[in-house]
């Protein structure tokens, strides 16, 4: 695992969008596995400002995101689609055929899951998936739990994600309470990750995620077993890690 300390948001932003340019460029069909969530807004916003100088090419690339909301549909301005369309899709020359994220208006889990597993394997896999990791240690929507959840499922919301994305929400009555999200195996699968952390208040969950017991009680631990892992964090979310 590499472990890259950013001087603050902007300098981190920057080095996560040039990991992700570099992808592109050295292999411009790649696969991007994408995330949602304030973090990656700036990498985003690197990325969408480069392509716009002509500096990067999106046209043969394609993106996979890590979860969507069930209940959603695109235009619903809470959804993750809308994020993405929002904060990189429209603002980059990529195909919005070759963008991807959970179906969120599908009523069969079972269906939606097996038909996103079966997507990501027909492109040929993820690249380079891009992570943020929850105060809980989720990754995705994989909320702690007993055991690690493989591929691609619904899941029911934990109170602590609910009452952190009631932000975005009129009131946490409207965040929805079900997610479909790739499973720690659909993310394992990924060649490589890329993992971008900030704050003083990710601290603790950090440490344990990136240096403590590899445990489904802290989903974002098992990165430490992957073997291709880049984290960029700035100096308050790594202020608890062991020297």
């Amino acid at each position: 695992m590499k472990i890259i300390e950013a001087k603050d948001y902007q300098d981190l932003s920057r080095k996560a969008a040039h990991i992700l340019a570099a992808q592109v460029t050295l292999k411009p069909e790649s696969v991007l596995g994408l995330a949602t969530g304030s973090t990656p807004i700036g990498t985003y916003d690197c990325l969408a400002e480069w392509c716009k100088s002509g500096d990067l090419d999106f046209s043969k690339a394609a993106t996979v995101n890590l979860d969507e909301y069930r209940g959603l549909d695109h235009a619903n301005d809470q959804s993750y689609y809308y994020f993405m369309n929002k904060h990189l899709y429209s603002r980059i020359n990529i195909d919005p055929s070759r963008t991807h994220v959970p179906d969120g208006t599908e009523p069969d889990p079972a269906k939606e899951s097996a038909r996103y597993e079966e997507l990501i394997r027909s492109l040929g896999g993820v690249d380079i998936q891009l992570l943020g990791i929850g105060h809980d240690g989720h990754i995705g929507f994989n909320e702690p739990n007993s055991f690690f959840d493989g591929d691609t499922h619904c899941v029911d919301l934990t109170e602590m994600t609910i009452e952190a994305n009631k932000r975005f929400f009129a009131s946490a009555d409207e965040v929805p309470r079900q997610a479909y999200t790739m499973g720690i195996g659909t993310i394992m699968r990924a060649r490589k990750l890329l993992m971008i952390i900030t704050g003083e208040d990710k601290a603790e969950i950090t440490a344990a995620a990136l240096a403590g017991e590899v445990t489904p009680q802290v989903p974002a631990s098992i990165i430490q077993f992957h073997p291709d892992v880049t984290v960029i964090a700035d100096a308050a979310a790594l202020s608890k890690m062991p020297k």
